[in-house]
């Protein structure tokens, strides 16, 4: 009951200025209602609580789960004692209902200590996005409420073995008997795969080979417990370590009618809209990751010395620091920028995918630069910036890679060139 009990008290927190809670804030002395770049007194709330806790929980313990791979149970419990997870659940359903900007504050500090862990928890945002999105109020009641009440995983189920980025590609398959889906197939790199309590499952449902993919899939949510649901064992991956990683298997499972989620094909199109509200939070990662790549290599920049002067008053090594925190601001920004456009109500796809695919670049930029500044002692796993290097590859490969970023992008702004809508902002 701990958590209900801090929860209810950031919800008199939020209550307090609800105008602002969803956005940047307003100065009292700016009449203008132009940009401001002020985060509201609630987000800095945030902010510092998950900062102490990621000084306090997260970072004396990064090393030990980045060495062992055992999944941060005991770091998550207390983040979500705190209230610092599931913050985006409806407040009717028991949750904060935070927006995503704030979100984003929350999980750039995370990232700062440990992006395996800061996945760990932010995982489970994907898993419920799509519930969120398009789930009917029985199931938002059942599945969102159910992690409200304890400490429990979920995930996201769309990637497979032979399909990543080809979506269309999806071989798992959903066949309708009377009022039952009986679901075949196998998903891969399903981030909690093994840990979660249910999943958001992507199938393919069509008949037609050729449908297109806008109507070939459903989605459903489907228990963990579930007959025929086998979790597969944890991957050892190159980074992110404390995150479970796994594949499921799914033979002849019974999915009663009312788990699916939305119409029958239009799985892909929550799927989709789910990323727009999680790619966000995602470049936040990156951001925290970046942030702290260049707080480590700027501090031993001080310490070390060559030729009888510390290393950062040799130009070739300011300006490398330079260049870092020129990236992590600009990502940060975008990132920011992209978590209040869905605040505001707006379809944000191509500036999400603007900050994921930017951010992501900065975050393998910095953590590489930072080894380079730290010379040899970057090398070496006693000092902290080999493992950023090694956490930071992920974010251009998951969820949509940095190539497919790209093509949203490009997509967008060929359609809009097309439409004579250039400069239309």
């Amino acid at each position: 009951m701990a958590s209900r009990s801090v929860c209810n008290g950031l919800r008199m927190l939020l209550n307090t200025t609800q105008c602002l809670r969803r956005g940047f804030s307003t100065s009292k002395s700016c009449a203008s209602a132009g940009y401001s770049f002020d985060l509201t007194p609630e987000q800095l709330e945030y902010q510092e609580l998950a900062r102490k806790f990621t000084a306090d929980e997260i970072i004396p313990n990064a090393a030990h789960h980045d060495r062992t791979g055992e999944y941060p149970s005991e770091i998550i419990k207390k983040a979500w004692d705190l209230g610092l997870v599931n913050t985006h659940i409806p407040q009717e359903y028991n949750g904060l209902g935070l927006g995503a900007l704030d979100s984003c504050v929350i999980t750039e500090q995370f990232a700062y200590g440990c992006t395996g862990v800061q996945v760990a928890i932010e995982a489970n945002s994907l898993g419920e996005m799509p519930v969120i999105v398009a789930g009917t109020d029985a199931q938002k009641k059942k599945y969102l409420g159910r992690m409200t009440e304890q400490p429990l995983m979920c995930a996201y189920g769309v990637t497979e073995p032979g399909c990543g980025s080809d979506v269309a590609g999806i071989k798992t398959r959903a066949v309708k008997k009377g009022d039952e889906w009986i679901l075949n197939g196998e998903k891969m790199w399903i981030t909690n795969g093994g840990v979660a309590n249910w999943y958001f499952v992507l199938a393919r449902t069509a008949e037609d080979p050729k449908a297109s993919a806008g109507s070939a899939f459903t989605g459903f949510i489907v228990e963990a417990e579930w007959p025929g649901v086998t979790q597969g064992r944890k991957e050892i991956n190159m980074g992110q370590r404390a995150s479970n990683t796994a594949g499921i298997t799914f033979e002849d499972v019974r999915i009663p009618a009312e788990n699916m989620l939305g119409k029958e094909g239009s799985g892909f199109k929550i799927a989709m809209a789910a990323f727009d509200r999680t790619r966000p939070p995602v470049a936040a990662g990156a951001v925290g990751l970046a942030t702290r790549a260049l707080d480590e290599a700027t501090k031993y920049s001080l310490e070390r010395k060559t030729f009888g002067t510390p290393i950062c008053n040799h130009q070739a090594v300011a300006f490398m620091l330079a260049d870092m925190a020129i990236g992590v601001e600009s990502a940060k920004l975008i990132t920011r920028r992209s978590a209040w456009e869905v605040d505001q109500g707006r379809k944000n796809t191509y500036l999400a995918s603007i900050a994921k695919a930017y951010a992501s670049d900065v975050a393998n930029k910095c953590a590489t630069d930072a080894v380079q500044v730290f010379g040899g002692a970057g090398f070496n796993s006693e000092y902290p910036v080999e493992k950023l290097m090694r956490d930071a590859k992920i974010f251009q490969i998951y969820e949509g890679t940095a190539q497919v970023q790209r093509l949203i992008v490009s997509r967008d702004l060929i359609g809009r060139a097309a439409a004579g809508q250039l400069n239309n902002n």
